[in-house]
């Protein structure tokens, strides 16, 4: 299983959410850029025995690693994701985003192609007796998804991460309990996989205390 990188970042006036995930079915590494929740662009390299030519940096100098070199396990796989995602980050922070990209998305091939997404549709549950229960829905392309695949990671400042793993029921939705002290809601976030046909989806949560 390999888990994707999010980060926000600015540069100038503009925060750009930086997703990067492996999608299985295609052997593709791929980082996408959000400015308030549309994707700008996407940045990709193939892994496997189809792997186009290319190359990227990894994060301690070392010799570039090449997509060729047809990686076997999920480490290595999540190190090239890694220094993929690092690339894009470093683009944005020298103002080269624009030179980043394999493309830039247009409203026109964003509405043409389906796409797995998460959402905490009860976001705005209270932590009780020790657990939050989140009720994750996943759709594609808009229409709900019976049978993904959602895997949970709790980073908790107090402890070692949770995992948990569920499926998605007829109405494309899940429920998943974890157990986190209250006072430290507000130090801890969630993420959560997707994976259905292949394809994954990944979404981090931060979490916080009621008010």
């Amino acid at each position: 299983m390999i888990f994707g990188f999010n980060t926000d970042i600015r540069h100038e006036d503009t925060i750009y959410h930086v997703q990067s995930e492996a999608r299985e079915g295609e052997q593709l590494l791929q980082t996408q850029v959000f400015v308030r929740g549309r994707c700008i662009g996407k940045r990709a390299i193939p892994y496997g025995a189809g792997a186009a030519e290319g190359t990227i940096r990894s994060q301690d100098d070392s010799p570039n690693i090449s997509p060729n070199s047809s990686p076997s396990s999920d480490p290595d796989k999540e190190k090239m994701l890694r220094d993929l995602h690092r690339e894009v980050l470093d683009a944005i922070r020298d103002g080269k985003i624009d030179s980043i990209f394999d493309k830039r998305e247009t409203p026109e091939t964003l509405a043409a192609v389906k796409e797995l997404d998460l959402e905490w549709i009860n976001a705005s549950s209270v932590h009780s007796s020790g657990a939050l229960t989140l009720q994750i829905r996943v759709t594609d392309g808009g229409a709900t998804v019976e049978g993904a695949r959602l895997t949970l990671r709790l980073a908790r400042p107090d402890s070692a991460p949770y995992y948990a793993q569920v499926l998605t029921d007829a109405q494309g939705n899940a429920e998943m309990s974890v157990h986190v002290d209250e006072k430290s809601l507000a130090d801890s976030s969630v993420l959560v996989q997707a994976n259905f046909d292949g394809r994954t989806a990944t979404r981090k949560f931060q979490l916080r205390a009621a008010l």
